[in-house]
């Protein structure tokens, strides 16, 4: 019981400093890379809801690397999001989905509608 306690802070802990260090990173981006994965990060917040800590955390680190690495190598933004950057975001999350809350409710759906049809003759 105490190890899961201890665990679980020190897991949080954890994961505040990289996600410190993930903010850290974006601000050394040039402007216009850093208003553009402040923008991604806003709706990969509300779009993923996702639920595990360390899921969002590393999502976000990996949208940094590929920001970080798009700036150094003078990729523009739209080479990187593309036309349709909400397209972009859902793509990119959808490499995350373990942890979001909508996936908890499909799997709701999907098993009530097996119980019911189960029940069908």
């Amino acid at each position: 019981m105490a190890i899961e306690w201890i665990e679980q802070v020190t897991g949080a802990i954890g994961q505040k400093k990289r996600y410190r260090q993930y903010k850290a990173r974006t601000e050394q981006l040039p402007e216009n890379y850093r208003a553009a994965i402040d923008a991604l990060d806003r709706y990969l917040m509300y779009f993923g809801s996702i639920t595990k800590g360390d899921t969002l955390v590393s999502m976000l680190e990996d949208l940094a690397d590929l920001f970080d690495e798009s700036a150094a190598s003078g990729i523009p933004i739209r080479a990187i999001v593309g036309e349709d950057p909400v397209e972009f975001a859902e793509a990119f999350l959808q490499n995350y989905s373990e942890g979001q809350w909508i996936d908890k409710e499909r799997k709701r759906l999907i098993d009530a509608i097996d119980r019911v049809a189960g029940n069908e003759p």
